[in-house]
C-alpha cells in the first residue's frame, strides 16, 4: 500500500537554511546539488511508473481471476472441490517455502497429503471430522519425524509442517463448508428450521460471493485510500506501507461492497440471500473487513520473518497464491461461524 511520503526524501529539516558559497561551481546548472535533485526526481518518476505498471498488471490478473472464481462457486460440487484443493496445495507449498527460507525442513509430502485430505473431508464430511483428521495429522508427523536422520531440527519440522496444514488447508476448507452451507448447518440444526430461516441449497453461493467481495474490495479500498491519504502507520514493524487511513478506507469500501452484493442478490436471486437481513449484512461486512486486514498482516509477518517480498510469482502483479488468499484464510472461516452463530441465536 504505497504512501505519498514514501516518494519524498528530505535532505534537511523544515525551514533549514543553506549557507551561500562563493564557489561558482556549487551554484551553476551542473552543480552536485542540481545533479542530486535531478537523480531524486528521476527515481521518484521511476517509482511512480513502476507502481502504474504494477497496478495495471494486478487489474489484468483480477479480470481473469474474478470470472473464473465466480464460475467455480456457481458450479459447486466436485469441480469446486477440485479447484479449492488445487489452490490449497499451491498455497501450502508456498508456505513451506517460507519455512525452508528460515532454514527448517518441513515434511512436505506428508503435510500436502493431509492438507488435501482435510479439504476433501470438509466436502464429504463436516468440520468436526476434519478436526479429527488434524489430530491424526499431528500424530503421523511425529511418527514420520522419528524416521528422519536429522533430529536437531525435529521441533521446527513438526511444528512448521503441522502449521502449514492448519493455516492453509484447514482454514481454506471453510470455503467448501461455506459453499455447501445448507448441508454443513444441517449437522448443527434441524433442516426444517433452516428452511424457515431462509437457508436453501443456493445460500452458499451468496455467502461465498458476499465474503469474497467484502474482503477483496476492502483490500482494494485500503490500497487506494492509503495512497491518497495514508500518513499514520498501521503496523510499521510488520508492513511499513500500510496505514491507518488506508485500513479505514478499506473497511468503508468493503462494507459498501458487501451491501452492494446483498442488493444485487436481493434483486435477481432473493431466495439465495434471504438468510442474511440487511442489518446483519452491515455487521458481517465490518467484521470480515477487520479480520481480512488481520489476515493480510499475519502473512506479512510470516514473509518478513522469512525475509521475502512475495511467497511466489504465480499471479502477475499479485505474487503467489498465498499472497492472494491470505485475507480470505481468516475471512471465510469467520463468515462460516458468524452464520452458524446467527442461526443459533435465531433458533433460540
Amino acid at each position: 500500500m504505497p504512501q505519498a511520503d514514501d516518494l519524498a526524501e528530505s535532505s534537511g529539516g523544515e525551514g533549514e537554511k543553506v549557507a551561500p558559497t562563493s564557489n561558482p561551481a556549487s551554484s551553476g546548472p551542473d552543480s552536485p546539488m542540481d545533479a542530486s535533485a535531478a537523480t531524486e526526481t528521476e527515481e521518484g518518476e521511476a517509482k511512480k511508473a513502476a507502481r502504474r505498471v504494477d497496478l495495471v498488471t494486478r487489474l489484468a490478473t483480477a479480470a481473469v481471476l474474478i470470472p473464473f472464481v465466480l464460475w467455480a462457486i456457481a458450479q459447486g460440487g466436485l469441480i469446486y472441490l477440485a479447484i479449492v484443493i488445487a489452490i490449497g496445495m499451491i498455497a501450502q507449498r508456498e508456505f513451506y517455502g517460507l519455512i525452508v527460507d528460515k532454514g527448517a525442513k518441513p515434511i512436505q509430502s506428508v503435510g500436502l497429503g493431509f492438507g488435501a485430505a482435510v479439504i476433501m473431508l470438509a466436502h464429504f464430511g463436516n468440520e468436526y471430522q476434519a478436526m479429527l483428521l488434524m489430530t491424526a495429522t499431528l500424530l503421523v508427523l511425529m511418527i514420520a519425524q522419528l524416521g528422519k536422520n536429522e533430529i536437531h531440527e525435529a521441533m521446527a519440522s513438526i511444528s512448521g509442517t503441522f502449521f502449514g496444514v492448519f493455516y492453509v488447508a484447514w482454514l481454506l476448507s471453510h470455503a467448501v463448508l461455506l459453499r455447501k452451507f445448507d448441508e454443513a448447518a444441517a449437522a448443527h440444526h434441524d433442516p426444517a428450521l433452516l428452511v424457515t430461516l431462509g437457508v436453501t441449497p443456493d445460500t452458499g453461493i451468496f455467502l461465498m460471493v458476499y465474503a469474497l467481495v467484502a474482503v477483496v474490495l476492502c483490500d482494494a479500498g485500503a490500497y487506494f485510500a492509503g495512497r491518497a491519504w495514508g500518513s499514520r502507520k498501521l503496523a510499521p514493524n510488520i508492513s511499513p506501507n500500510k496505514s491507518v487511513e488506508g485500513a479505514l478506507g478499506g473497511i468503508i469500501l468493503g462494507v459498501l461492497a458487501g451491501l452492494a452484493a446483498k442488493l444485487l442478490f436481493d434483486i435477481f436471486r432473493p431466495d439465495w440471500s434471504a438468510a442474511i437481513p440487511w442489518s446483519m449484512s452491515i455487521f458481517f461486512g465490518f467484521i470480515l473487513c477487520v479480520v481480512g486486514i488481520i489476515g493480510d498482516l499475519v502473512e506479512s509477518l510470516l514473509k518478513r520473518d522469512a525475509e521475502v517480498k512475495d511467497t511466489g510469482a504465480l499471479l502477475p502483479g499479485m505474487g503467489g497464491m498465498l499472497d492472494r488468499i491470505d485475507a480470505h484464510l481468516l475471512g471465510l472461516p469467520t463468515m462460516y461461524y458468524l452464520m452458524l452463530g446467527y442461526i443459533y441465536v435465531r433458533a433460540s
